[in-house]
């Protein structure tokens, strides 16, 4: 598992510098296509569509591409007329792109307003004096806002808004059980195609109907005092349940840092290897948990405890144990607070423009969960529910046919582009993308993709060219996969619509990253001067 965190580490590292090792890849001329920067003046943007399909038709077929597949399509927003293609119907491996697929049908199916709830439900009320006689459930359907990273760093303020509901609703101490259900997903708690080897980390979380902290905790190792002795091994927040196995040193002062977690499949036992150098400033890493909701639930009853409300039982989790039950032990249950989510206008950017895999497959859920045979009211302790995500995706299909798409030309099994199983055609995606921005929702899609040089993804990516402001694109990355879509206005003030993916391939070159490739063409795009409307040597682009 070391290389696997000297990876991670490294992409880290190349997170925090990409927007200097892009620009510099972008003023060393990429493929001959933007000159950008005083070393390349003398070579200006191109001007004509002919001359902008020349230089990117020899970016695609350069020798270092030979091994791999290119897919691009780039359509002018307004006119409709395509200004390049380049294996545009080819099935490609999308990686994250498969994100503007599920926020676009989940912002088309449930609209912007749409909020999430999470419930509490009892076999009966309070007594006066606040004590719930039997056990308290708190049921979610999958709102992923509950994320220290949403309220200044601290879980207990955004768990806080569930401790205020149940304060207002008079309970002050719980005699049973504090019963974390899940229930409202049936499905497996990983999407289809996962990798085993990505499931630790934060980008392959558990999806559960009670998510918190999007599934994943940090780790903090601290060295020693002396070299010899162990490490400290800290969890934030923490984890009661999760064992830990500290098998790391502290080194001499001065030798290299090598730290090493290991999760093993469906257990909460996390195993820290390596070592730190004594007077060395520690080391962060991020781990997933293993059932997520039980989780929940001890975060939420610690949370109760700070604010004053005591639960006497224990905290557990029942998702199995509930489903096709519709009572209590002790009679119906009923819903004695409630608290929702953010509208999903905010949500769609929390998932977007960060790449949240765990949100992203939420979010296909949520879908699945309104199209399936149990109504929506229907979603409580108990209630027989189908599983969501077959009934999601088959409203993928649906809503692809409605705008116009192929079939055959989307292939999706899961949300968030982590399975390699995805498949989708260039001109597919760009077909979305034209689809979305004629939308009655297009604005809130387009403001949730990254901006080029200012948020998510994109942050670093594409400074100092006309796109960095500009461009508004779902960047995806696996291993040997990269691509990005999205929309760009060129120089001469025309809105396209590109869709670029690169699949099977290693940059040869360790100081430029297979991005900077992508990244050389919509800084071409954007500094393009030319119009889709104007004749090209004699002919009308098509």
């Amino acid at each position: 598992m070391s290389r696997k965190w000297t990876v991670v580490a490294w992409v880290d590292a190349m997170r925090r510098s990409r927007g200097r090792c892009v620009v510099l890849g972008i003023l060393a001329g990429v493929g001959g296509l933007w000159p950008a920067g005083s070393a390349q003046t003398n070579v200006p943007p191109p001007s004509r569509v002919s001359e902008l399909r020349e230089r990117l038709e020899a970016h695609v077929a350069a020798e270092r591409f030979r091994h791999a597949q290119w897919g691009v399509h780039i359509v002018a927003l307004e006119s409709g007329r395509v200004l390049f293609s380049h294996n545009a119907d080819k099935l490609m491996i999308p990686a994250s792109n498969t994100k503007l697929y599920t926020g676009a049908l989940a912002l088309d199916r449930l609209g912007p307003g749409h909020r999430i709830r999470t419930s509490f439900y009892a076999t009966g009320r309070p007594s006066a004096r606040g004590t719930l006689a039997g056990d308290l459930i708190v049921y979610g359907r999958g709102d992923p806002s509950l994320a220290a990273r949403y309220h200044g760093g601290d879980v207990d303020r955004a768990l806080q808004p569930l401790v205020e509901a149940v304060r207002a609703a008079g309970v002050r101490r719980v005699r049973g059980d504090l019963v974390a259900d899940d229930s409202y997903f049936t499905d497996p708690p990983l999407g289809s195609g996962w990798n085993w080897d990505d499931l630790q980390y934060y980008y392959g979380a558990e999806v559960s109907a009670l998510t918190v902290n999007d599934n994943a905790l940090n780790v903090i190792v601290q060295p020693g005092l002396v070299a010899g002795r162990h490490a400290a091994v800290s969890l934030l927040p923490p984890a009661p349940f999760m064992v830990i196995s500290n098998l790391c040193l502290t080194g001499p002062p001065g030798s290299s840092p090598a730290v090493d977690l290991w999760r093993p499949l469906n257990r909460n036992v996390l195993v820290v290897t390596g070592q730190l150098p004594a007077g060395a400033t520690g080391h962060t890493d991020s781990v997933t948990v293993h059932q997520p909701a039980l989780w929940f639930g001890h975060l939420l009853r610690e949370s109760f405890r700070r604010h004053g409300i005591r639960v006497d039982g224990r905290v557990r989790a029942a998702g199995e144990a509930v489903r096709g039950r519709r009572s209590g032990p002790s009679g119906p249950l009923q819903e004695l607070c409630a608290v929702e989510s953010p509208p999903l206008s905010e949500l769609l950017g929390r998932m977007l423009k960060p790449s949240q895999n765990l949100h992203a497959q939420l979010l296909l859920l949520q879908v699945g969960a309104m199209e399936r045979r149990a109504p929506f009211e229907a979603g409580k302790p108990g209630a027989a529910l189908d599983a969501a995500a077959p009934a999601g995706l088959k409203a993928m299909d649906a809503f692809l046919g409605r705008v116009g798409i192929e079939p055959g030309t989307v292939l999706l099994e899961e949300g968030s582009g982590l399975s390699r199983r995805n498949l989708v055609t260039p001109k597919a995606t760009v077909r979305l993308l034209e689809s979305m921005d004629r939308h009655p929702h297009g604005a809130v899609y387009r403001a949730a993709l990254p901006v080029a040089g200012v948020d998510g993804t994109l942050r670093l990516r594409l400074r100092q060219t006309p796109a960095e402001g500009n461009a508004q694109a779902k960047t995806g990355t696996l291993r040997y996969v990269v691509a990005l879509s999205g929309y760009v206005t060129s120089a001469a003030g025309e809105r396209l619509a590109f869709s670029l993916m690169l699949n099977q391939y290693r940059s040869g070159d360790p100081a430029r990253s297979a991005r900077a490739d992508l990244d050389a063409i919509v800084a071409l795009l954007s500094g393009f001067t030319g119009g889709s409307a104007a004749s090209v040597d004699g002919q009308t682009p098509r």
